[in-house]
């Protein structure tokens, strides 16, 4: 049976004095089918080289689920040192070696919407042939993985190390689709600072990316220790080829993660200089206004200062259509700058 179409069908393990816990085992068997345990079922001394126990316990409260990690822990036998480092479990990135096994500590980013970010903890347990991994609460990628996989996979081939660095590969995914979240709520925004006619108030919004890029770099930037511990020589010197070559990749894909994040810093500040551009242009649109006005009224005041001077000249006794022919060649003196104001483009 597909562990993708089978994991969903495990009943949950609730511990109702820690708090509700959810646990889903599934045995990748690269040999034989792949399959789902119960928690009695969980032997790690059975498990071959071609095979690799893959635990999730999700937690359903903020309360740690003290109680079934402990008893996972000691089917593991990975004694105190795990309990107590799960125990730390408080949404920093870290790893920890423990010579057999170690725990890797990282953020995952989820996007509620406007602009909203915020990071859900994931520990990883990697031993010999066997994951554990604990978090609060569900974790879409998690459920991707899952569901990815329609037929039997050959999961199993991977190690331990191997199948941690495609988790972390996974949770590292999460920051890039925050980004495309963000570049998209950006370029909403760019294009409507270009298409209004009048200047619009974008700096509520502006402020609102500024914090979103903000909190995207403070919740990725503390996996820069995480990521280049796991890819030095030294993490596991016995571990295989390919796993240090994943984790080697993996430290890649986090400098890549983070050329995103800082990217999207830079698009915020692009997007203020775009603001300032647009205010500045309207702000020269209504100076040309106004200077064209201040010219036009200028003129007619200088027109009609010349028609009050007390001469006696002939053209100030026409009377009534002496007035006429002076506010006629007015309108005609403001049509006249007007169509030269808008052949110019001045107005």
């Amino acid at each position: 049976m597909p562990a993708a179409d089978t994991a969903t069908q495990v009943p949950d393990t609730s511990e109702h004095a820690d708090g509700a816990a959810r646990l889903r085992a599934v045995l990748f068997d690269a040999d034989h089918d792949d399959r789902t345990l119960q928690e009695a079922e969980v032997d790690p001394g059975a498990l071959g080289d071609r095979q690799l126990l893959w635990l999730d316990v999700e937690q359903a409260g903020e309360q740690p689920a003290t109680a079934l990690v402990a008893r996972l822990a000691q089917r593991l036998g990975l004694g105190d040192a795990a309990l107590a480092a799960l125990h730390a479990f408080d949404g920093h990135a870290r790893v920890q070696n423990f010579g057999d096994w170690f725990v890797a500590q990282a953020i995952v980013v989820e996007h509620e919407g406007q602009l909203k970010f915020n990071g859900r903890g994931l520990a990883i347990v990697a031993g010999h042939n066997f994951v554990l991994t604990v978090h609060r609460g569900p974790l879409e990628f998690m459920d991707q993985l899952r569901n990815r996989e329609h037929a039997d996979t050959r999961l199993g081939m991977l190690s331990a190390e191997s199948f941690t660095a495609a988790l972390l590969d996974w949770q590292l995914v999460s920051y890039f689709d925050a980004v495309s979240d963000f570049e998209a709520a950006v370029d909403r925004l760019e294009v409507g600072i270009l298409a209004s006619r009048r200047n619009p108030e974008c700096l509520p919004d502006l402020a609102a990316l500024r914090r979103g890029a903000s909190r995207l770099r403070r919740m990725l930037a503390p996996h820069r220790n995480l990521f280049s511990a796991l890819a030095r020589p030294d993490f596991r010197p016995d571990a295989e080829g390919d796993a240090n070559a994943h984790f080697i990749a993996l430290d890649d894909r986090f400098a890549r993660a983070m050329d995103a994040v800082e990217n999207a810093r830079d698009l915020v500040v692009g997007s203020f200089e775009l603001f300032t551009t647009r205010t500045a242009q309207h702000t020269n649109d209504t100076m040309r206004v106004l200077t064209v006005v201040t010219v036009l009224l200028g003129t007619l005041a200088v027109v009609a200062g010349m028609l009050g001077m007390n001469f006696p000249a002939p053209f100030f006794d026409s009377g009534a259509r002496g007035f006429w022919i002076a506010v006629g060649g007015m309108v005609a003196l403001t049509a006249a700058i007007l169509l030269l104001a808008r052949w110019r483009r001045w107005l």
